[in-house]
């Protein structure tokens, strides 16, 4: 390379009038101009016009003349100031261009299967395959610039508020915690296997064991699961734990991170409320139907359970009177008339995606509630219907009737479409939250009892005793941090008692035999003296992407999978060859 830059595509100004400067990059455009060739030479800072004039240099001229799209090359030249009138606003170094005397050509380049220059729609798959081609674009640039600056900023601050950053290993012991584990065979020990950690979780706490007292980490973790829009089996987290700690404390100094993030790098997204309120799971569920409300618009829910309690309208009194059930209503003011019964019908299908059995709705005409479910109501419920409500002409209400989780999730889930029709949903505005007193448990299909975060939650201290008595009732010190309905960050206060957590895993219905298998590191660990400690673990992917204001964490990251758990750019996963195969003792079954 002869040509080595002296300047960034976005360095230069007027000041540098008449200077010679080495530039290096791709050709974003090239426009021949009748005899002029003019390129927009781009980096990842920025680009500058240069210029290939024959009268000046007929041999770099000559080469300019082949040269296409995305060529790398290497130019020599002196700055001029542009034309008055001929300055372009919308560059940085838009005041100037480089008249070329010199020309290097580093690398030729085929045509692209996509644009570089334009954000044009391509197709996702076609974007995933060329990955490297789609990071030449501006606003994929633009995104990993963010990534990189708010993880700089988030390790600033962790470093300032006494953590320690600490690395823990990927190739870890198998302990199941939920989601399915990647599993790794040794070639070693044939038979035996490690496994990818879903997270550090037991590893932060050993580290809490160990004295560490404030840990955090930059955290890859891996999950087989399947693919939504806002997950991938890999994955990065902010993980921390600090010791001698209650709630408030874990939540206040990430709570004063997060204000701090938004502070710097969206000073202009409109808070809906000045810091993150509060509320607990039972709530969020009754008026929003979510652990992760979105709170960016109103539209809350109401308990109608008591209304229906000795309805003769089997739909609704059957949950009325059944210790789980209820009766929820979401009012839509004025919409009667937006919502045909073809939207309706919809919005049912939604509701039965969540389980529920189906969508009633009432519409209100004047004094009058119409309805296929009216005539299966008496005067008295639907005079309270109207009072409870604040019904008033033009009002449209839709009700759901199941056990407690169903009936509040599917309207919970009508809830958020109606915002989406409604265009409701401000990406620019931010509504935080914290979800706090989560249930410790949740049923199985089966009916057995499973941790509704991970094992090692401690329950409220205060509601122990309730642990073999009515374990359902039962909630934990955990708490989740929520953002426009996404559950950035979750945690909780860990059980640092070796009775209580022998307690908790008998519950679960964890013997003592498998949780020694499992867990023995653990429990032998802990018989050396722990402290009160507790933390957290926030999906950096997801914040970014709400920050980047993009639809899905795709956008956000490098090199990801696609919605299957495909690298479509490196054909991954793949086959391997039948020697490895039969190194690692294992055996493929088609």
């Amino acid at each position: 390379m002869k040509l080595k830059r002296t300047h960034l595509l976005n360095e230069l100004s007027a000041k540098n009038d008449g200077e010679e400067v080495i530039l290096n990059g791709y050709v974003n455009r090239r426009r021949d101009h009748g005899g002029l060739i003019f390129v927009d030479l781009r980096d990842r800072y920025g680009i500058t016009q240069i210029v290939f004039d024959p009268e000046v240099a007929k041999e770099a001229h000559e080469l300019a003349e082949d040269i296409r799209s995305e060529w790398v090359l290497g130019v020599k030249g002196v700055v001029r100031k542009r034309p008055d009138g001929m300055a372009n606003d919308s560059m940085e170094t838009g005041e100037i261009e480089v008249l070329i005397n010199e020309i290097e050509i580093l690398s030729k380049a085929q045509t692209p299967p996509f644009e570089i220059d334009s954000e044009d729609n391509v197709s996702e798959e076609l974007r995933l395959k060329y990955r490297y081609l789609d990071l030449r674009k501006n606003k994929m640039k633009n995104n990993l610039v963010l990534r990189h600056e708010m993880i700089k900023f988030i390790r600033d601050y962790m470093s300032e508020n006494r953590f320690l950053e600490i690395e823990t290993p990927i190739l870890i012991k198998g302990t199941p915690e939920g989601s399915r584990e990647y599993i790794v065979p040794s070639r070693l020990y044939n038979g035996n296997f490690y496994v990818l950690p879903q997270s550090p979780q037991q590893l932060k706490q050993l580290l809490m064991v160990a004295g560490m007292d404030r840990y955090f980490q930059i955290a890859r973790c891996f999950r087989d699961e399947d693919q939504r829009g806002d997950r991938q089996p890999e994955f990065t987290q902010l993980d921390m734990e600090m010791s001698f700690v209650d709630e408030q404390d874990v939540m206040s100094v990430n709570q004063d991170l997060l204000m701090k993030l938004i502070k710097k790098f969206k000073p202009s997204a409109k808070l809906t409320f000045d810091e993150p309120v509060v509320m607990t799971y039972h709530d969020a569920m009754n008026k929003y139907g979510s652990d992760k409300p979105d709170l960016r618009f109103g539209l809350e829910m109401e308990d109608v359970t008591d209304v229906f309690e000795n309805s003769e309208f089997k739909a609704f009194a059957e949950h009325a009177k059944s210790e789980r059930g209820v009766v929820k209503a979401l009012k839509v003011a004025g919409a009667a008339d937006k919502f045909s019964r073809k939207d309706i019908d919809e919005l049912t299908e939604v509701a039965k995606i969540y389980k529920a059995k189906g969508l009633a709705f009432i519409k209100v005409d004047g004094d009058e509630l119409k309805s296929p479910i009216v005539k299966f109501l008496n005067e008295g419920e639907l005079q309270e219907l109207k009072n409870r409500l604040a019904l008033q002409d033009g009002d449209l209400v839709f009700f759901t009737a199941d056990e407690f989780e169903i009936g509040c999730e599917s309207l919970g889930q009508v809830r958020l479409e109606i915002a989406r029709r409604f265009e409701l949903l401000e990406a620019s505005e931010f509504a935080l939250c914290w979800v706090t007193n989560f249930p410790m448990f949740e049923k199985n299909d089966d009916g057995s009892l499973a941790a509704m975060h991970h094992p090692f939650t401690s329950p409220n201290l205060e509601e122990i005793g309730m642990l073999d008595s009515d374990p359902l009732l039962v909630n934990s010190r955990a708490y989740d941090l929520v953002m426009n309905g996404n559950e950035i960050g979750g945690g909780s206060i860990r059980i640092h008692d070796q009775d209580l957590q022998a307690k908790v895993f008998e519950r679960l219905g964890i013997s003592k035999e498998n949780a020694e298998l499992r867990f023995g590191h653990m429990l032998e660990a802990f018989s050396y003296g722990v402290p009160p400690h507790g933390g957290i673990a926030w999906g950096l992917d997801r914040l970014i992407m709400l920050f980047a204001e993009e639809p899905n964490i795709r956008e956000v990251m490098a090199f990801p999978k696609d919605s299957k758990a495909k690298d479509l750019m490196l054909g991954a996963p793949s086959k391997v060859d039948e020697t490895t195969i039969e190194e690692s003792g294992i055996k493929v079954v088609e």
